[in-house]
């Protein structure tokens, strides 16, 4: 499946994966067995020849100790600035399941707070480890529209449009979209103070 992140895009995120594997003097080995992501598929992504899916970005900004939208707004580099403007705001499409996700908190904010608006295509599924939530305080996620099933460790939850749910404890989870239209929700993220 096609990505809507542009080339260039593509290669920003390939170079901000190597710059943070530099600036903490990593080699490759010593990233994979932080992350849990080979080192074959590092090297291909960090050199623009593969473009990252959903898990494995989030297994590497865990590994980083940013959240996904922190690494990707590091690799767009953007000005800081107080609005993102619905046009302006970073999405990214996982090449294998179609997920797209928009970064709506403007880049470079502060906050220790980011908002996340993720669409799921029907049937598909994300998966992510718990490592990706090892540093984040409190996580919320609202359907907006369609259904989700989200399971955080061995608890399933049936979610519809209006339906807020808190996260436990960090624990491997999984985003999927048991319906037949596309499920929209926003996730709020809360990063713990380092």
């Amino acid at each position: 499946m096609s990505s809507i992140a542009s080339d260039e895009l593509d290669g920003q995120i390939a170079a901000r994966l190597l710059a943070e594997r530099t600036s903490r003097n990593w080699n490759l080995e010593q990233l994979a067995e932080r992350s849990g992501v080979s080192r074959a598929m590092i090297s291909k992504v960090e050199r623009g020849e593969s473009s990252p899916t959903a898990a494995v970005l989030g297994r590497l900004s865990a590994a980083f100790g940013l959240t996904l939208s922190q690494l990707l707004a590091r690799a767009e580099q953007g000005a800081a600035r107080l609005l993102n403007r619905e046009g302006e705001q970073e999405r990214w499409r996982d090449p294998d399941t179609g997920f797209e996700r928009r970064a709506l908190t403007p880049p470079d904010s502060s906050s220790p707070l980011e908002l996340v608006w993720g669409d799921l295509p029907p049937k598909a599924r994300v998966d992510y480890p718990a490592s990706a939530f090892t540093f984040i305080e409190d996580q919320q996620i609202v359907v907006v529209a369609g259904r989700l099933t989200f399971t955080q460790g061995t608890q399933a939850h049936q979610l519809r449009a209006g339906d807020c749910l808190r996260l436990g404890p960090p624990a491997d989870c999984r985003f999927e979209n048991p319906g037949v239209a596309p499920c929209r929700y926003l996730v709020a993220v809360l990063r713990r103070n380092r």
